[in-house]
């Protein structure tokens, strides 16, 4: 097992630094990645390089991105929330050790999509969350056009566009007014960030299909993946959204979605 923390959170080093100690005890081979080693005064190993069978990542939303996006293989993830809300952890500290003590038997895991952006051939990189085009000048708005399978399907201004898995829908996707999504569906969510016209509706569109986003602007724009990544788009770009060859994958912890979407949103 990897262990991946918070940093910046005292208590949340300590609480790694506990579990790995209950882990060791229990007959699990810890390691810890970098910065949390650091940290921690252990032996640090880069989650890009570990060999681990299960990364636990203790933290919010935005450690288990960034998690995510450092592996260069796909490793099961566990997420114990030390967030704010934490929609991608499925566990709290107190049920933490219990849950890992149980008897050992391989863990049930869920594989969640993620989308791949390409430029002109070029991978810009991989999505589990979602993928953000936005203006590089605030208050400008862009144009876009959306082509579903080559057929013009939409073309809007607005202050941005949101390219989102079914995961991300709970994320940025529903602060800007899309649904939630079952995360089992495979698909692009795309939700335009206060579109000019009314009409311009976010699109539920199947990952079977060939979906490229134009971007066609006198305003110069980023693409912003996942909140961890910021690429330079300019003011024209034609991008490819793919379904990614190798999902996330996570831990099922047992417990349901709708469950836990519910029992969170009423903490918001």
């Amino acid at each position: 097992m990897i262990i991946i923390s918070r940093i910046d959170d005292r208590k949340a080093l300590t609480f790694a630094g506990s579990l790995g100690e209950d882990l060791q005890r229990s007959g699990y081979s810890v390691q810890y990645d970098t910065s949390t080693a650091r940290a921690l005064g252990q032996k640090a190993t880069p989650v890009s390089e570990s060999d681990a069978g299960l990364a636990i990542v203790i933290g919010g939303d935005g450690s288990i991105l960034l998690a995510v996006q450092r592996m260069r293989r796909q490793i099961p993830v566990l997420g114990i929330n030390w967030g704010e809300v934490g929609f991608l952890a499925d566990l709290e500290p107190a049920e933490a050790v219990e849950f890992l003590n149980r008897p050992p038997v391989p863990f049930e895991t869920e594989q969640r999509m993620r989308i791949t952006l390409m430029r002109d051939g070029e991978h810009l990189g991989d999505a589990l969350n979602e993928a953000l085009i936005v203006t590089t000048r605030p208050s400008k708005m862009l144009r876009f056009s959306v082509l579903i399978d080559g057929i013009p399907a939409e073309r809007f201004r607005a202050d941005g566009l949101l390219i989102s898995t079914p995961t991300g829908s709970t994320a940025y996707a529903m602060s800007a007014g899309g649904p939630i999504v079952d995360p089992r569906i495979e698909g692009f969510l795309l939700v335009p960030l206060a579109p000019f016209m009314l009409s311009s509706r976010p699109h539920l569109i199947s990952s079977s299909r060939s979906v490229k986003v134009r971007l066609e602007s006198a305003k110069p724009a980023k693409l912003v993946i996942d909140g961890q990544k910021t690429i330079e788009l300019g003011s024209e770009a034609l991008i490819d959204v793919k379904k990614a060859t190798d999902p996330a994958i996570f831990v099922d912890c047992g417990k349901n979605f709708f469950e836990k979407v519910n029992r969170k949103l009423r903490h918001l």
